[in-house]
């Protein structure tokens, strides 16, 4: 048997999502401002100090450019010589042409810096910042470039700190780690405790969807066990009260069919003695005996009707009992196609039985009770194909299985009703007549002697049932 699919799981994920997703979205957003932010104070406060630096240096400076070129050069090439912060900072002095004069870092080999802080600083004589990569090295710095101005007036040169950006961008990668562990953290606290939570809401509704499963397929009463007094437990009391009060009508329904049809079988086997004493007496002409035998086919009917009734109330009840004997199941299959054929033909429809001389064992099972379900079969096959005008009928043994076929010509089952025709009362858009409940009662029989009752539609047409009845 199948084990039942539940969709908890989904209700999990979906639930997990929406928190967790939402939770993360967020931190993710706030690691993105942190960050952001942290970077732009770092950069802001890394950039105010050389800011600082280059106008204190350059001010310094200012006592110097009375001097000489000469002497204002080599009063530069000194002051870099003594740069204090030279493990830090590179300072170095640029003429106006863009060539390095002097250099904490020493001699100057290699090609003078081209980033545009120095031409700012000479055409705006003011303060440039720059933040990127060094065109020859590649390497990100950050760089101010202060003007040098002569006293009359001509900028000669520029006064340039120098630094890595690497230090900053491993702080900003540091505390951007830090965020999204912090974030991490917070994360699997929520997926825990959330967890918890759907956990204790989960666990109770899966107990009331196997319970909803079980009074759908049947078992009218069984009740909810009620442990939380929330908007759970209030469903789960709804649908004991809904439980208790189908299991009530069922009941109900059960005992006015049973009642009915006890009541039902007096009159009824009354009218089919006289009609039948009527009839033997031989003095019944024309439309008289037609009449008296129209009452004593419906009065059989009628009866056929009632005993499917109360077979229907048996199995309502749990008292349909079989009364199993070894059985030769082809001699019963075929004493009923004989039986039936004859009754078919009269109404222009053909029966034809598919012998096969293959050997059926004998086989334990209620012969009484598989002969009312073959003639249903035959009987809703001439009501529901009668238009094909041919039956089909075949028995043979599969396996460890007597298979019994019986297909008709007719138009068959909607796709859509299939799954719905052996459900009690229901006859679908088929017009006609009957109870709507010998299919059901024709599954039950055949469940209870182990077997199974397929319905489908035939290639080419029609409806083909198969009955599957264990050998053992």
């Amino acid at each position: 048997m199948k084990k039942p699919v539940f969709r908890i799981k989904g209700l999990r994920r979906r639930l997990l999502l929406n928190t967790v997703g939402v939770t993360t979205a967020l931190g993710l957003v706030c690691v993105l401002i942190v960050t952001t932010m942290f970077a732009a104070y770092y950069q802001s406060a890394m950039e105010a100090d050389m800011r600082y630096r280059a106008r204190t240096t350059t001010d310094f400076f200012s006592g110097y450019l009375n001097l000489s070129y000469n002497q204002y050069y080599q009063s530069c090439i000194t002051y870099a010589q003594t740069f204090e912060d030279k493990n830090d900072l590179e300072l170095q002095f640029i003429n106006a042409d863009g060539k390095i004069v002097a250099s904490s870092y020493g001699t100057w080999a290699g090609d003078s810096p081209t980033t545009p802080d120095i031409d700012k600083a000479i055409n705006n004589r003011s303060i440039e910042p720059y933040l990127g990569r060094n065109p020859q090295t590649g390497e990100r710095i950050m760089a101010v470039s202060s003007p040098m101005i002569y006293s009359n007036g001509e900028v000669i040169g520029v006064l340039r700190y120098v630094t890595s950006a690497v230090i900053m961008d491993r702080q900003i990668i540091r505390i951007t780690i830090y965020s999204l562990l912090a974030l991490a953290f917070v994360l699997v606290v929520m997926l825990f405790s959330s967890n918890y939570y759907i956990h204790t809401i989960l666990l109770p509704l899966r107990d009331i969807i196997e319970k909803a499963k079980k009074i759908t397929g049947g078992s009218y009463g069984i009740q909810i066990q009620i442990s939380q007094d929330d908007e759970i437990g209030e469903l789960a009391e709804a649908i004991n009260e809904m439980s208790m009060q189908i299991n009530q009508n069922e009941k109900m329904q059960s005992e006015f069919i049973s009642s009915l049809s006890h009541e039902l079988r007096t009159p009824l086997t009354a009218i089919t003695g006289w009609s039948e004493t009527l009839l033997s007496a031989g003095d019944l002409n024309g439309d008289t005996r037609r009449g008296v035998k129209i009452i004593h086919g419906e009065a059989g009917r009628l009866t056929d009707m009632v005993l499917e009734l109360l077979d229907f109330t048996k199995i309502q009840d749990g008292r349909m009992n079989l009364n199993m004997e070894m059985t030769d199941i082809r001699a019963e299959f075929e004493d009923t196609i004989y039986m039936y054929g004859s009754r078919l033909s009269q109404e222009g429809i053909k029966l034809v039985y598919q012998d096969d001389d293959e050997d059926i064992p004998e086989i334990p099972c209620d012969p009484k009770r598989l002969r009312q379900v073959f003639l249903n079969i035959l009987d809703n096959a001439a009501k529901h194909g009668s238009e094909g005008k041919k039956i089909e009928a075949s028995i043979a043994c599969e396996e460890k299985l007597v298979v019994v076929k019986i297909r008709d010509y007719g138009p068959g089952i909607p796709e859509d009703e299939l799954p719905l025709v052996k459900k009690k009362f229901y006859k679908g858009s088929s017009k006609a007549r009957g109870s709507g409940i010998g299919l059901a009662v024709c599954d039950e029989i055949v469940q209870l002697h182990g077997g199974r009752l397929w319905l489908d539609n035939a290639e080419g047409g029609g409806t083909l049932v198969r009955v599957e009845i264990p050998v053992e």
